[in-house]
């Protein structure tokens, strides 16, 4: 991926902006003790899930609500992973955490 990295640290957590020459914006949120426990992107079109995802891929796949509609939003919400998701052709966004994972004092809601 040819893109842009941007760091920004916060208290207790950073923020690595990923800005690739096509659009698509990806955040990753990562603790202080070096865990990945959100992302958020936004672009002209849908992320690799399986690469954003990671190991939770699987958690996402089997929560899926079935039938999955195209244009409707996607929304998983489980006690080990919440995934948020919509967009239209060129604009897509969404974002994924481990609630376990997210710093007590940090509100998911940042997670953007």
């Amino acid at each position: 991926m040819h893109a842009q990295l941007r760091t920004m640290a916060n208290e207790g957590y950073i923020v690595q902006q990923i800005e690739a020459a096509d659009g698509m914006v990806v955040r990753e949120y990562v603790s202080s003790t070096g865990l990945v426990f959100g992302v958020a992107w936004q672009g002209p079109q849908m992320p690799d899930l399986i690469q954003l995802l990671g190991a939770s891929f699987p958690l996402y796949e089997a929560a899926l609500p079935a039938p999955v509609h195209r244009r409707a939003p996607v929304v998983v919400h489980t006690e080990a992973l919440v995934v948020e998701m919509s967009g239209h052709m060129r604009a897509f966004s969404g974002r994924a955490y481990l609630p376990n994972l997210v710093p007590r004092t940090l509100a998911p809601e940042v997670i953007q």
